[in-house]
């Protein structure tokens, strides 16, 4: 008994900084947010906590509904493209030589050594008119047209052909890829954590009774490895709703997502109430969705057992 009580006095010194730490500086912010979701601007900096449900109402609006839903399509389809090519190469990095693997992992995780607005403006000098990616397919076109002159057709600018910049900033093309490049190690960690602990011997036995690569990674391969997915999918797929700095920068005024909504709400528009109501708007979407996520995996559970 005196062992069991030591022990749990432990747990409770030693968890007191981490709930601290969480409850002042998570919690507690995240309270008055919710409180000031409840209330009214009177003045310029003035805020009466009148517990009406008008800004969740006013939330409701179409206009951002319409923006709401842009931002989900727009995180879905950057979820599903980090799913796509993350999986490849958590299993490159899983099977690679022993050697190899630290050097890997520190590739994957080398771009958090650098600040995300620093890598944001790297990507606008990428995609930008006069970018990297156009100028790079400018000197092509200038190589394809003094081999077409070399060998004595006309050049392409004679026929009414001549090149032009691909708009690939500030539109959505822009955010999705930008999304995916900053959320693309969220996926590939949780991916080789989750392909690292599968028995290889699953695999070997799979092809050893004639089911061929395809069939071993769609029936094997993808069930093992669903914990690993699904963890990828939610850290992938909520940090990319609330996204505001990336779509900011590189979708300009064309590609608004609700996370620059709910900024401009309390920087420029100085409405802390609405932008409130807005952030939690998001927040009770992401907890419903997970809520039902969890009842599914009950009864799929259920099932099986």
């Amino acid at each position: 008994m005196e062992s069991w009580k030591t022990n749990r006095a432990v747990f409770w010194v030693l968890s007191l900084p981490g709930s601290f730490w969480l409850g002042f500086f998570f919690l507690t912010p995240l309270a008055l947010i919710w409180i000031l979701s409840f209330g009214e601007k009177t003045g310029i900096i003035t805020i009466d906590i009148t517990w009406t449900l008008e800004n969740y109402i006013r939330a409701l609006e179409p206009v951002y509904l319409e923006v709401v839903w842009k931002s989900i399509w727009i995180s879905v389809l950057a979820t599903v493209l980090c799913l796509a090519l993350a999986y490849p190469m958590a299993f490159a990095i899983s099977f690679a030589p022993g050697r190899w693997k630290p050097l890997l992992l520190m590739a994957v995780m080398l771009p958090f050594w650098i600040n995300l607005l620093i890598r944001t403006y790297a990507l606008i000098a990428v995609l930008r008119t006069r970018g990297y990616v156009n100028f790079t397919l400018e000197w092509f076109w200038e190589k394809a047209d003094a081999v077409l002159t070399f060998i004595g057709l006309e050049q392409l600018e004679l026929i009414g052909a001549r090149f032009e910049p691909l708009p690939i900033l500030y539109n959505n093309f822009a955010v999705i890829f930008g999304l995916v490049y900053v959320f693309m190690p969220f996926m590939v960690l949780p991916l080789y954590a989750n392909i690292e602990k599968l028995d290889k011997s699953f695999l070997e036995a799979s092809l050893d009774l004639g089911a061929g690569h395809w069939r071993t990674l769609r029936s094997v391969v993808v069930p093992l490895t669903m914990p690993g997915i699904v963890s990828g999918i939610i850290l992938v797929f909520i940090p990319c709703l609330g996204s505001f700095l990336t779509p900011d920068l590189l979708g300009g005024t064309n590609a608004q997502m609700i996370g620059n909504v709910i900024e401009r709400q309390f920087k420029a528009a100085n409405d802390w109430p609405f932008g409130s109501a807005l952030s939690f708007l998001l927040m009770y979407a992401t907890f419903g969705a997970l809520a039902i996520r969890s009842v599914l995996s009950g009864r799929q559970s259920g099932m099986e057992i």
